[in-house]
C-alpha cells in the first residue's frame, strides 16, 4: 500500500493556503514553524511535487498546492461528518450548529422560527452567521458552516438543495405616487420608475432586476443600499421605489402610512427560499428534518405579509 498524506500534514497545508504565512498557519495549527515547515516538507517528498515556494521574502502556495488544500479541507470535513454520524447526531440534531443566512431572509424566517426550532431539537445549539450569498457559500464549501439558507435562483454547483417555499416580491412605492392607485404593478411600470435596491453582491438585487425585465440596463437605478430597512425609509421619504420579500413587508411595512405595497402582475417575481449544504456531508436526513421545520415557518411568515393592507 502506498503512503498517504496524514491528516496532519492536510491541516498544514491548508492552514498555509489560507494564512499565506509560515508563523500564522503553525499558530493556527497549535505547533512551532520549524513543525509546521517540515511536515509539508515530508508530504512534498512523499507526493514528489511542490506545494509552496518559498524566498526569502514571501510564501507561494502552488497552483497544485491550493488545489490540494481545497481537496484536503473536503476530506476533514468528511471526517468530521462521520464522527458526527458516529456520535449519533444523524438520529436527532443535537449540539453545535452553524447556519449561513442571507440578510434579505434572516430577519423576517429565523426570529419566528426559533421555538419551533427549539421545540423540535431541545439540545440543539445554533448559531447564526448573516452574510450576502457567496461568502456564505465559499464558507460553507470550507468547512466553516454546516449548512445555508439561501434565495434562488442562484448557482449553487455541487451543493445539495432543498427548497422550502416559493415567496414572491412585491412593489414598495411611496403612498402619494400615482402608481399607488394601481391595484397591481407591471414590470414596464418598474422598468420606468426611479428603483432603490440594495448594492452588488446581494442575490436579492438580481432578482429585482429580473422583475423589471431588464437584463443589463440599469439606467433608472438611483440608490443603493446595504439594507433593506434603509431602502424602505428612502421609499417612504418619496425618493423612489422598490421590490420586498413578502415576508419582509410585516416587519419593513408596519407602521408606515408613507408607503404603499402592490403586487407585481402579471406572473409576479419570485425567489425560491432553499437550504444548502455540502453533497459529502453524512447528515443529509438531519438537515431535512431542519428543513422541514423551515418549511413551515417560512410558509407562515409569506402567509402572514399577505395579510397587510395597503
Amino acid at each position: 500500500m502506498r503512503a498517504l498524506p496524514s491528516l496532519r500534514q492536510l491541516q498544514y497545508v491548508i492552514a498555509l493556503s489560507e494564512t499565506g504565512h509560515f508563523g500564522r498557519a503553525a499558530q493556527r495549527c497549535n505547533v512551532t514553524q520549524s513543525t509546521l515547515s517540515a511536515g509539508i516538507k515530508e508530504l512534498e517528498s512523499m507526493l514528489g511535487v511542490t506545494l509552496v515556494e518559498r524566498t526569502k521574502r514571501r510564501v507561494v502556495v502552488t497552483p497544485l498546492g491550493r488545489t490540494i488544500a481545497a481537496r484536503g479541507r473536503e476530506v476533514l470535513q468528511y471526517l468530521e461528518d462521520l464522527t458526527d454520524l458516529a456520535a449519533g447526531r444523524a438520529a436527532k440534531l443535537s449540539g453545535p450548529l452553524n447556519l449561513g443566512v442571507i440578510p434579505t431572509i434572516a430577519p423576517y424566517l429565523i426570529p419566528p422560527a426559533m421555538t419551533a426550532i427549539r421545540k423540535a431539537f431541545p439540545d440543539l445549539k445554533l448559531f447564526l452567521r448573516e452574510d450576502q450569498t457567496e461568502p456564505l457559500l465559499t464558507r460553507l464549501r470550507r468547512g466553516d458552516l454546516d449548512l445555508a439558507l439561501i434565495a434562488l435562483p442562484y448557482e449553487t454547483g455541487d451543493l445539495t438543495t432543498l427548497t422550502l417555499a416559493e415567496e414572491d416580491l412585491v412593489a414598495c412605492l411611496p403612498a402619494r405616487d400615482e402608481l399607488a392607485k394601481q391595484k397591481s404593478i407591471s414590470p414596464a411600470m418598474l422598468a420606468k420608475a426611479s428603483l432603490l435596491t440594495l448594492e452588488s453582491g446581494h442575490c436579492w438585487r438580481e432578482h429585482a432586476w429580473a422583475a423589471c425585465r431588464l437584463g443589463g440596463k440599469r439606467a433608472n437605478e438611483v440608490f443603493q443600499a446595504t439594507s433593506l430597512p434603509t431602502v424602505v425609509q428612502m421609499v417612504a421619504e418619496g425618493l423612489g421605489i422598490t421590490l420586498l420579500p413578502r415576508m419582509a413587508v410585516p416587519v419593513e411595512a408596519a407602521g408606515h402610512k408613507d408607503i404603499a405595497i402592490r403586487p407585481v402582475s402579471p406572473g409576479g417575481p419570485a425567489r425560491d427560499i432553499a437550504l444548502v449544504w455540502r453533497g459529502t456531508s453524512t447528515r443529509g436526513d438531519d438537515f431535512a428534518k431542519l428543513g422541514a421545520v423551515l418549511r413551515q415557518a417560512a410558509e407562515a411568515a409569506i402567509a402572514k405579509g399577505r395579510v397587510r393592507k395597503a
